[in-house]
């Protein structure tokens, strides 16, 4: 028997608003619900942003119900002024399509796409915006949108009302072109359901109407919340920009550790959004980490889950195993797999040694470890210097190809916390 979505999504902390909560809540009960979210394609990689969307598509299809993810194709090819304070940059049909692809691996993660009459589903809306031809679209669509409703939102007006800002037709249309999307799936694809950040309400409003004036029909809307944290900064991001979910925009150590240096206030709610964790097990989380805050212990079950579920298990077993490295946790000689150490390359400063064998000191001093030969003897002398985790003593110590893990990484410790990965170049 499908469950009731608004329940779960109200007490995980989902829900900012719905059209009709209580009237969903019964239709949630009695038969299986399609709902979707779309995504706008204008990157090769969705960020931590996105992840309010996908979990509560996920929740959907695990309360027994149907999720469908849109590509935004066609809609991408405008760009969603929503939100925005000027025009987006147009991309390329060719853009799209690449960027696409690359998203519908990443939601594979969090969607079962073969598991039965709740299977996701992918679909791209190029495929039915492509083929309206304009005279058509206009008649038969534009008709049922008044000029005073579309100028009436605060995007539009706030462009509007500045001398130095502007709103193009294109833009203008996009909330046409949404609206179209909910009633094509409502009539193709016996989708009831659009799913959004609440920037999107008035554009899911436009399709509810749309389906009621056009086909008689009754659907539904719910909008997430829009994330701040705590500090009142704007959630996924960091002195260096957007966390990504593509490793190969934010490394998965680099995504590990947004979530460890989550705030105390955040984690809870971060925990019932971001993770598929039980709510009574989240309570028991919480309870002993607030009896000992300064281990991080929510945190830390935070990253492991959601990475987990972005990157995968093994990905995270190793990630936390860098972390536990590099925070200075004790290792050993058999914890650093060559994997360990390819993505410890990614995240600590590293140098080349071509000459060996070679004084430790001198080869320190080459890949830039320390500033001088004589802050290197100092160091070692003072016990602060471990080579793959076994300490240096001896400031006369010589390294010999042997002592290059693979054939080619040493794995250099100065002090607490500072490290300095060496690649033997043959």
């Amino acid at each position: 028997m499908p469950k009731d979505v608004v329940q779960i999504l109200q007490e995980r902390g989902f829900m900012e608003w719905c059209s009709d909560p209580e009237e969903l809540s019964t239709v949630f009960k009695a038969r299986l619900v399609s709902g979707y979210i779309g995504f706008d394609p204008t990157a090769d990689s969705l960020h931590v942003g996105h992840l309010v969307p996908i979990m509560g598509l996920a929740w959907l299809q695990r309360a027994g119900h149907q999720p469908i993810a849109v590509a935004g194709g066609g809609t991408g090819l405008i760009g969603d002024p929503s939100g925005k304070t000027k025009e987006r940059q147009l991309l390329t049909l060719e853009q799209v399509e690449s960027n696409m692809a690359s998203i519908k691996k990443q939601i594979e993660h969090f969607l079962d796409f073969n598991c039965g009459e709740s299977s996701a589903k992918i679909v791209n809306n190029y495929t039915w915006l492509s083929k309206l031809g304009l005279l058509e679209f206009l008649r038969d669509i534009g008709k049922y949108f008044t000029v005073n409703f579309m100028i009436a939102r605060d995007y539009v007006k706030t462009r509007l009302e500045d001398p130095d800002k502007f709103i193009t037709y294109t833009e203008f249309s996009y909330i046409l072109l949404q609206a179209y999307d909910f009633y094509h799936l409502y009539k193709h694809e016996n989708c009831i359901l659009q799913m959004g950040g609440n920037d999107q309400q008035v554009n899911i409003i436009a399709g509810i109407d749309l389906i009621r004036k056009k086909l008689g029909g009754k659907a539904y809307g719910l909008t997430y919340p829009l994330l701040l944290t705590a500090s009142g900064q704007k959630f996924g991001k960091t002195e260096e920009g957007t966390v990504w979910l593509s490793p190969s925009r934010t490394t998965p150590y680099k995504f590990y550790q947004y979530w460890i240096n989550t705030d105390d206030r955040d984690v809870p709610k971060f925990l019932k959004l971001f993770t598929f964790l039980p709510l009574d097990e989240i309570d028991s989380i919480m309870a002993e980490h607030n009896d000992h805050p300064e281990m991080r212990l929510a945190q830390r079950k935070l990253a492991y889950e959601v990475t987990r579920v972005v990157h995968g298990d093994k990905a995270v077993e190793r990630v936390k195993k860098v972390s536990e490295i590099l925070f200075g946790e004790s290792y050993t000689l058999e914890d650093l797999t060559q994997d360990l150490l390819e993505e410890i390359r990614l995240e600590v400063p590293s140098g080349h040694a071509s000459e060996v064998p070679s004084s430790l000191v001198d080869i320190m001093t080459k890949v830039g470890a320390c500033s001088s030969k004589s802050e290197a003897r100092r160091l070692i002398r003072s016990g602060a210097v471990t080579i793959n985790g076994e300490k240096v003593l001896d400031e006369n110590c010589m390294v010999s190809e042997d002592d290059f893990l693979y054939g080619k990484y040493l794995l250099l410790k100065l002090g607490k916390k500072r490290y300095h990965l060496i690649e033997l170049n043959r």
